[in-house]
């Protein structure tokens, strides 16, 4: 059944992906043999951006490679996460990263009681900060969060995937990475079509902001577009304000979009285990008197393969 949503130093070193492996991720139903597809749950939002509440199942339509599929599952509700906060640390991040740090952690006080956290902090490599693989204190968060030594490049795509990584030892169903840059990856092992596609194995939400006024024009445009690029594939969304002061608001939005989502799930009517990329689009009818709304949900996911089912 497939689930979507219409939303060194102190540190210890993540291991680093290498760009060969190739880690399928998915979730599965064992008892049917059929496979599950699990995205995270993402809010419906009017034209004006807010949530729209009040929906019922009758009001969704879900196509799969432009195959509509019969729900089996649908529910609002404001489940508990497991959340990534992966923050550059790069040379240029120095000034920058006091104020970052306080949106984090108001996105993490913002959400749900029973989120768990880990902190990611990267610039030439990338680092857990914690003394554990997750937390749910504020106090080690923020500890985790100003270990930091600002310096060197940028190896944003390594720390997108060994992030992803480390969510495999999540006790949360759901999960979610919030990614902070101010810059363009310029030394990542991995490049960004690797990335996207590890991303779209998995069932992670992504939310991006990209710093981006101090960079050049032509740094700035591609930064944005990798940024916006990754979001997209999870069903996230990529912010790009003005100033590092905006972040605080944009954090308070996440935990907001995390707190109300729908979540629907179906059996694919196409059950083959071949590996390939399933096209999936939701389509929202609104109840009459409402206006246009819009499920933001990833567009689409892997199928499973024969060899990574036997590997299970």
């Amino acid at each position: 059944m497939l689930s979507l949503t219409a939303v060194c130093r102190r540190g210890l070193r993540v291991s680093r992906a290498r760009p060969d492996s190739d880690s399928h991720t998915h979730s599965a139903s064992s008892r049917t043999g059929r496979q599950r597809w699990q995205t995270r749950p993402e809010p419906v939002l009017d034209d004006r951006q807010r949530f729209a509440d009040g929906l019922k199942a009758e009001n969704f339509r879900v196509f799969e490679d432009k195959v509509e599929q019969k729900l089996s599952v649908f529910r609002r509700e404001d489940l508990p996460v497991s959340m990534g906060l992966v923050i550059d640390n790069s040379g240029s991040m120095r000034d920058k990263r006091p104020r970052v740090n306080e949106a984090a952690i108001t996105l993490v006080q913002a959400s749900n009681p029973h989120d768990e956290a880990f902190v990611v902090n990267f610039n030439d490599d990338f680092y857990l900060d914690l003394d554990k693989d997750f937390t749910n204190s504020v106090a080690e968060l923020k500890e985790a969060l100003e270990r930091i030594d600002s310096r060197g490049s940028t190896a944003l795509y390594d720390a997108i995937i060994g992030s992803l990584d480390h969510l495999k030892k999540a006790s949360k169903d759901k999960h979610v990475l919030l990614i902070v840059t101010d810059g363009e990856d310029n030394t990542s092992h991995n490049s960004l079509e690797r990335t996207i596609r590890e991303i779209q194995k998995t069932d992670t939400v992504i939310y991006t902001i990209g710093l981006l006024s101090q960079e050049s024009k032509k740094s700035a445009k591609k930064a944005k577009r990798a940024l916006e690029d990754i979001a997209r594939a999870s069903g996230g969304v990529a912010y790009f304000p003005e100033n590092v002061e905006d972040v605080h608001n944009i954090c308070q939005q996440v935990a907001h979009d995390i707190r109300n989502q729908y979540t629907l799930a179906y059996y694919p009517t196409n059950a083959r285990r071949d590996g390939t990329f399933r096209a999936v689009t939701v389509a929202v009818i609104p109840p009459r008197g409402r206006g246009k709304l819009i499920a933001r949900t990833r567009n689409g996911y892997y199928a499973p393969s024969e060899s990574s089912a036997a590997g299970n």
